[in-house]
């Protein structure tokens, strides 16, 4: 039996399927609200990755651990809860793993973990977290997370990790990056000049089953589909939908201001601001990714086409949301 934690978030939940259509025997760990899949040979466990029971309940009779459980946020509020489930619970999950004896766990971090605000090459798995190119809280969460996995591979764990860029992929627009989608859906006018990586959640599924059946352990793999700005993303993502595509630029002026505006709003609502500081210098980068270590490591994979990818999530996104 496989064990998927994060089973309700964006990656855990395509990858359940995936499994599924593999013939795979799923047990699936969740947090609150009971997702919405089901099947025969797929488990539900509802349970806590912070709680040490509830981890070794999870993990009997498993074979192989897809770790995908974790909190995405550039919120200051959120920094305690944030280390805590990405560093606490990935270490929860790696002694699980060490005293079950389990065959192989694949990790899924993010190149958030590397660091991001190198702009002068291309970024790729030699790159390490440090205080100088590690822009967020988040990033280092990850980058800690991290660590608990090499230390579970130095007690004998056969573990893969992969840095995935940005997602996307169809969920609740509500949160996450699948706002993206609702962003440009509602017609939001500003963009940036900023470039990152962006990976099909499916390109992201596809690659942690192929490594997870493979022989490869104690190594780390940046998962990116295309570097692409994101003014040529979201107008992609504009005409898919039929809307207007930005048309104001953010400078790094504007940017200042908005950051500090949607802080005091956030204190003022209690709702989680929009832009934070580190959203806001992170859009301005033109940060570009490298792939090629996966590709050559994993013969038969392929990424998908960002416009194929595209519209496929904005029609799943319509038909989740009802417009």
């Amino acid at each position: 039996m496989v064990l998927v934690t994060g089973g309700s978030g964006l990656v855990g939940s395509h990858l359940i399927v995936s499994l599924i259509k593999e013939e795979k025997h799923v047990r699936a760990m969740y947090h609150s609200n009971h997702p919405v899949i089901n099947h025969k040979n797929l488990e539900w466990f509802k349970g806590d990755i912070l709680d040490v029971l509830d981890v070794e309940e999870a993990m009997h009779g498993i074979s192989q651990v897809y770790h995908c459980a974790a909190i995405v946020s550039f919120n200051p509020k959120d920094k305690e809860q944030l280390f805590k489930t990405n560093v606490e619970g990935t270490a929860n999950i790696v002694n699980a793993s060490l005293d079950a004896g389990i065959e192989k766990l694949v990790y899924v971090s993010s190149v958030a973990a590397l660091g991001r605000t190198r702009e002068d090459k291309p970024i790729d798995e030699t790159m390490t977290w440090s205080e100088e190119t590690g822009n967020s809280e988040y990033g280092r969460s990850k980058y800690l997370a991290e660590m608990e996995v090499w230390r579970g591979v130095g007690e004998g764990l056969q573990a893969v990790i992969i840095n995935p860029t940005i997602i996307l992929g169809a969920a609740d627009w509500n949160k996450g990056s699948a706002g993206i989608f609702k962003s440009v859906f509602n017609e939001f006018p500003w963009y940036t000049n900023g470039i990152s990586g962006f990976v099909d959640v499916m390109d992201v599924v596809k690659a942690m089953m192929l490594l997870m059946e493979s022989n490869i352990v104690s190594q780390r793999f940046i998962v990116n589909g295309h570097n692409v700005s994101y003014k040529d993303l979201f107008t992609m993502i504009a005409k898919v939908f039929g809307k207007h595509p930005p048309t104001k630029k953010v400078t790094r002026t504007i940017a200042e201001i908005v950051w500090r505006l949607e802080a005091i709003k956030g204190l003022i609502t209690g709702k989680n601001p929009l832009l934070t500081k580190e959203t806001a210098h992170t859009a301005q980068l033109k940060v570009h990714f490298n792939n090629d270590k996966l590709l050559s490591a994993l013969q038969s994979f392929q990424y998908t086409p960002i416009g194929v990818s595209i519209k496929r999530i904005c029609e799943e996104l319509r038909k989740i949301h009802q417009v």
